[in-house]
């Protein structure tokens, strides 16, 4: 294309100079004729400008011959160059003449065949330029032809190379397009086989939890109906195990179904009001049994500046202390564990509340303390051989303690114990909480009238245990074996509370409950009763019109629970139990002791003659260890003490004594002292005590 533009040019230029060499044909022959004129006529006035003509012709020709290379070009532009400076000499001669003769009649200028030979070869000259100007533009004319056909087929060449390009990048698009097309129906595939996976997974997970805790829930209900008849020793130890592998169980189960719902995201943190005091009691209950079976020593304190009510999740917060006080009573052989509650930071209505929970265990090294909130990971391997677990709780107690926009760490030292420290933020609530006594063997003295209730279960076991404790809480009740038969019977009568099993034969629970709304139109309040204890499980049942969720085994404190929330008309919120009015004692402090014997008189007068009983003696053998030097006896005396006074009360004002004392060495000093400070205590809280025993008598 380029040779094409330059050939082009180069022809137009060619034009022009064969058009100019005409007009150099022409003004020679002009300055020929006008020399003839002024011969002719006389006129000098003929001859002016002809050497402007001859010198532009001259410039031409040099312009000519620096743009002509070839040598016969050369030599005719060199003769014609002698011949328009012969015309211009002849000029001169003419007016030479003229100013010395006063005429210019010079007829042998005319005749003069010289001169006719000057201008033929002028003509002839320029001729042949021009016919070598008119072969070289045939010449570029034929090139730039060549050029055009090469230029049409290098842009034929080029259009099928664009076409054939822009084929390929068509057919490249759509390729990418299909691409892109099979991955994303490929991952949608995929998508839908994990889905698919993880449904098939949870449904195995749920089928599992209801076959196993169908089972589970009859042999713990039917172990605590046992744990209350009249056992031998052996009858009653060998209950007691079985409870106690029962409770292990569901305790792996509760992992495993927790760890489900934290994968799912289906984890909620429900905020209500609770009592921290309240919330710590429960638990000191809770694992009173289990620390009193291994000689330890529980302690609880809550720092003077936190608040008792507090708005946030009691149940994450109780199950994360649940599973780090339970690792602590694991892991610990002799010492205490102490649970020690404090105000991190505190900005208005919300603060960060802290929990310390320390123990005198095994520890744990510190290299295994950065992986320690991993799951399945334990201390040592040796640990799930001699300890068991799974190695989900603490992984577990760290998500709950995340989900709750808080944090954990941990600091131990191997053969000294473990400390687990976390925070979590929650709101001051406005107004104390006032907590109804929902202890289930207060239902009937607690009802304002009589409750009816429908038990619809499949489970042979399921039934006979609801049987057994709806029949010792003296409630009305009815049992059916499958929706279709609760229907029928609710068509016919009318009951307070329907407890409904979710999978039943011929109709399950989910249908069923939907017939009892959408058919029968009651709003008749449903519990689901399941052991699909699985992520979502409570939203569903909930979502099929059901009022509340419990998981089997069924509690019987968690099921007069809901039931208190859902008819709280039925339900006084006054305590019948019988206790007696409060004494005010200046040493004792009978509020644990109540709160475990919940107006038990008998429990409180055993306990009382217990620790006046036991003190004297305690105080006796103090002074004669120490007379004998003998400090093992003095630690071994000085613990056991622990247990009696905490019944009392008076733990938080001797617990530092008595623990000076169980650490006594030959090298601890003021040994007398601790004694005598502990004797100053226990004379007038021994005779409190005499005091409370004759008000219970």
């Amino acid at each position: 294309m380029r040779s094409m533009r330059d050939g082009n040019r180069h022809l137009l230029k060619e034009l022009r100079l064969s058009n100019h060499l005409r007009e150099v044909d022409r003004d020679i022959l002009g300055v020929e004729s006008r020399i003839r004129a002024a011969i002719a006529t006389g006129d000098t006035s003929h001859l002016q400008g002809i050497d402007a003509k001859i010198n532009a012709v001259k410039v031409f020709l040099d312009s000519l011959k620096s743009n002509d290379r070839d040598a016969a070009a050369q030599k005719r532009f060199n003769r014609l160059n002698t011949l328009a400076q012969e015309k211009i000499k002849i000029k001169d001669r003419l007016l030479s003449r003229y100013f010395k003769t006063g005429n210019m009649q010079d007829t042998s200028f005319i005749a003069n065949p010289r001169a006719r030979r000057i201008s033929d070869e002028i003509t002839t000259i320029v001729g042949k330029v021009y016919d070598d100007r008119q072969t070289l533009m045939v010449n570029l004319s034929n090139k730039i032809a060549s050029e055009s056909r090469k230029a049409r087929i290098y842009g034929n060449l080029l259009m099928a190379f664009m076409l054939i390009s822009g084929g390929l990048l068509t057919w490249f698009i759509i390729a990418q397009f299909r691409l892109q097309a099979r991955l994303i129906f490929k991952l949608d595939k995929s998508e839908k086989t994990a889905l698919e996976a993880l449904q098939i997974k949870e449904n195995f997970l749920a089928n599992m939890s209801h076959e196993i805790r169908t089972p589970l829930n009859s042999i713990l209900g039917f172990t605590n109906l046992l744990k209350r008849r009249n056992l031998d020793a052996d009858s009653g130890e060998f209950v007691g195990s079985i409870q106690s592998a029962g409770e292990n169980l569901l305790t792996i189960i509760n992992d495993i179904l927790d760890l489900s719902k934290i994968e799912a995201g289906m984890m909620r943190i429900v905020n209500a009001p609770f009592s921290v005091s309240g919330l710590l009691q429960s638990l000191e209950t809770l694992f009173q049994e289990k620390i009193k079976q291994k000689g330890l020593v529980f302690n609880s304190e809550i720092d003077s500046k936190v608040p008792d009510t507090l708005v946030g999740d009691a149940t994450r917060l109780t199950q994360i202390l649940v599973n780090l006080i339970g690792n602590a009573l694991k892991f610990s052989d002799k010492g205490k564990i102490k649970v020690y509650v404090y105000c991190k930071e505190v900005d208005g209505k919300n603060l960060k509340l802290g929990f310390q929970v320390s123990d005198n265990g095994i520890g744990i090294d510190k290299e295994k303390l950065v992986t320690i909130f991993e799951r399945f990971n334990q201390a040592e391997d040796s640990i799930t051989r001699n300890y068991g677990g799974t190695g989900l709780g603490l992984s577990i107690v760290k998500t709950l303690v995340l989900l709750q926009h808080g944090n954990i760490s941990v600091s131990s030292i191997p053969g000294n114990g473990t400390t687990f420290d976390f925070y979590i933020p929650y709101t001051i609530a406005d107004e104390q909480l006032t907590e109804i006594n929902h202890h289930a063997d207060n239902l009937i003295a607690k009802t304002n009238q009589p409750l009816k209730i429908l038990v619809v279960d499949d489970n042979a076991m399921n039934q006979s245990l609801m049987k057994h404790l709806l029949t010792e809480w003296k409630t009305s009740f009815d049992i059916v074996g499958n929706g279709i038969e609760a229907i029928n019977r609710l068509k016919v009568d009318t009951y307070d509370l329907v407890l409904m099993d979710i999978q039943m034969p011929q109709m399950d629970g989910y249908t069923a409950t939907r017939h009892i709304r959408s058919d029968l139109k009651l709003t008749v309040p449903i519990i689901a009763m399941t052991a699909h204890a699985m992520a979502g499980e409570r939203e569903k049942c909930i979502s099929n019109g059901m009022n509340e969720y419990i998981p089997k085994p069924i509690h019987e404190e968690d099921l007069f629970k809901l039931i208190a929330k859902l008819l709280p008309s039925k339900i006084s919120n006054e305590d019948h139990s019988t206790q007696t009015g409060p004494a005010e004692y200046k040493f004792i402090d009978l509020t644990y002791m109540r709160s475990i014997s919940k107006g038990n008189l008998a429990y409180e007068k055993i306990v009382t003659s217990q620790f006046i009983e036991t003190i004297p003696g305690d105080l006796s053998g103090l002074k004669d260890a120490l007379n004998q030097l003998d400090y093992s006896r003095i630690s071994h005396i000085a613990h056991n003490m622990k247990t009696s006074v905490a019944i009392m009360g008076l733990l938080p004002r001797l617990e530092s004594t008595l623990d000076s004392l169980e650490a006594a060495s030959a090298e601890t000093p003021y040994i007398v002292s601790l004694i005598n400070e502990l004797t100053e205590v226990c004379k007038p809280a021994l005779s409190e005590a005499a005091d409370h025993l004759l008000s219970v008598s």
